[in-house]
C-alpha cells in the first residue's frame, strides 16, 4: 500500500476538479481541446504564476523577439507596397533603359509629350545635396515645374503657394512631414551644398504640400534653375508621365519605348509602382534577407520557450503523479501543460505586436530614419499573423516534454521522487 501525501489544499482543489469534470456522470473525462482548455484555465494560471520572475522573463524574451518580427515584416510590406493613391496608378516613369545612374536627353520631353495618351510630362533629376550636415538626409528633385502639379496632381498645396513656388526660378516646395522634421516655414532660405553635382542652389521655400506618392517627404525645385547653375547640361535622370486614363498606361510605355529604342540612349518605362519596386531590388534580396531574420528569431523564440517548459516540468513530476492518483487523465495533462505554454508565448506575442503598432503610430519615423521610411503602418494581419506565431511557438515548445511528462505512470512519477 503505498501513502501519498499531498501538499496542503492541493487534494481538496484537486477533488474538486475531479468531480466537476465527472458531473455529468459517466465516470469518463474525455472532454475536447476546447471544453479542457476552459475548465482548466484556472489552474493553467496558478501554475504559469507559481514562479512569477520566470514567468515574467520568458513573457519579456518572446515579447521582444516578436516585436521585432513584427517591426520586420511590416518594414517589408511597405518596401514591397509602395504608398499607391488614384492618381499615381495613371504615372508612368522612363528612365535610361541600361541603368538608372544613366541621364535621358531633355530633348525627350517633347517628343514624349506627343505620344498618344499623354496628358502631362515632367523630367525629374536626384539633385542628392547636403542640407546643413550630411545626416540630414532626404529625397531632392530638380523638375519641370510648369506640368509639375498637373501631373503630381495627388498633392495638396494652397494655390497661392502653388502660383508663388511656380513664379519663382528659385523657389522650392517641401512636404509637410520634411518641413516638420528641420522645422521650416514658408519664406524660409533654404541652403543646399551638392555633391553629386558642383552647384550649390540657394532656394526659397514657397509652399508645402500633403500627400503624393512620397507622403510629403521630398524637396522639389525649378530644373530650369539647376540646369543654369550646371551651364546647360540639358540632361534629366527620369520623365514621370500622366496618362489620361488607366487604358492609355500599357499603350503609353509601349510606345514611349519604341520611340527611342534605336537611338544612342533607349528607355525603358513602367508603372510608378513597378519603378519604385526595381528600385528596391537594386538593393538585393530584401525579401529574402528579412525572411531569414524572422526565422531565425523565432527558431530562438522556441528554445526559450522550450527551456522553460522543461524545467517547469520537471519541478512538477510529483505533482503529475498525484493529478493522475485522483482520476486525470494522460490527454489532460497533456493539455494543461501545452496550455501553460501557450499562455506564455501568446502573452508575450500579443505585448510584442500591439506594442510594435502603438509606438509606430507615435513616432515621428522620418525623422528617425532620415526620412528612408516615412511610415511603419502594422496591418490586422501582420497582428493575426504575430499571434498566430505565438500560439505555434506554444505547441512546438511544449510538444515533447508535455507530452513524455502526461505518459508517465503515476506509480514512476511518485517513485522518482521518493
Amino acid at each position: 500500500m503505498t501513502l501519498i501525501i499531498m501538499p496542503n489544499g492541493l487534494e481538496s482543489s484537486l477533488e474538486r476538479i475531479f468531480l466537476k469534470l465527472n458531473a455529468s456522470g459517466s465516470g469518463n473525462i474525455n472532454p475536447v481541446l476546447g471544453e479542457s482548455i476552459m475548465k482548466f484555465v484556472w489552474l493553467v494560471l496558478r501554475n504559469v504564476l507559481r514562479n512569477r520572475r520566470r514567468t515574467i522573463l520568458t513573457i519579456t524574451s518572446i515579447a521582444v523577439s516578436l516585436f521585432l518580427v513584427t517591426t520586420l515584416l511590416t518594414l517589408l510590406q511597405e518596401l514591397q507596397n509602395p504608398t499607391q493613391t488614384p492618381d499615381s496608378a495613371l504615372r508612368l516613369v522612363t528612365r535610361h533603359k541600361v541603368s538608372l545612374a544613366n541621364v535621358l536627353p531633355i530633348a525627350y520631353l517633347k517628343k514624349i509629350a506627343q505620344v498618344e495618351g499623354v496628358q502631362a510630362v515632367i523630367g525629374s533629376m536626384w539633385f542628392g545635396g547636403v542640407y546643413k550636415d550630411p545626416s540630414n538626409f532626404f529625397a531632392q528633385f530638380s523638375v519641370n515645374a510648369d506640368q509639375f502639379f498637373e501631373v503630381n496632381s495627388d498633392m495638396k498645396i494652397s494655390e497661392d503657394q502653388k502660383e508663388a513656388f511656380l513664379k519663382d526660378r528659385t523657389g522650392a516646395i517641401a512636404g509637410k512631414n520634411l518641413a516638420q522634421r528641420f522645422g521650416w516655414k514658408v519664406g524660409e532660405k533654404i541652403h543646399l551644398k551638392g555633391t553629386l553635382f558642383q552647384f550649390d542652389p540657394e532656394l526659397t521655400l514657397r509652399g508645402l504640400y500633403e500627400g503624393g506618392s512620397d507622403e510629403g517627404g521630398s524637396l522639389y525645385f525649378h530644373w530650369e534653375y539647376f540646369n543654369e547653375g550646371m551651364n546647360n547640361l540639358g540632361f534629366t535622370g527620369t520623365y514621370s508621365i500622366r496618362a489620361r486614363s488607366a487604358e492609355d498606361v500599357p499603350r503609353i510605355a509601349e510606345r514611349v519605348d519604341a520611340l527611342f529604342q534605336n537611338s544612342s540612349v533607349p528607355t525603358k518605362t513602367e508603372t510608378e509602382k513597378a519603378f519604385l519596386l526595381g528600385f528596391l531590388s537594386m538593393m538585393g534580396n530584401v525579401q529574402f534577407l528579412i525572411t531569414s531574420i524572422c526565422s531565425v528569431v523565432i527558431f530562438t523564440i522556441v528554445l526559450v520557450a522550450a527551456n522553460t517548459m522543461a524545467m517547469s516540468i520537471r519541478e512538477r513530476v510529483r505533482e503529475m503523479g498525484i493529478l493522475k492518483t485522483v482520476g486525470f487523465q494522460n490527454n489532460q495533462l497533456l493539455l494543461m501543460l501545452v496550455g501553460e505554454s501557450i499562455f506564455l508565448s501568446l502573452s508575450g506575442a500579443i505585448i510584442g505586436s500591439l506594442g510594435a503598432k502603438v509606438l509606430f503610430s507615435n513616432l515621428n519615423l522620418p525623422a528617425l530614419t532620415g526620412g528612408f521610411v516615412q511610415r511603419l503602418n502594422v496591418t490586422p494581419g501582420i497582428l493575426l499573423l504575430g499571434v498566430g506565431v505565438g500560439v505555434l511557438v506554444g505547441i512546438f515548445s511544449s510538444g515533447i516534454p508535455a507530452w513524455r511528462a502526461s505518459q508517465r505512470p503515476a506509480a514512476d512519477a511518485l517513485r522518482r521522487v521518493a
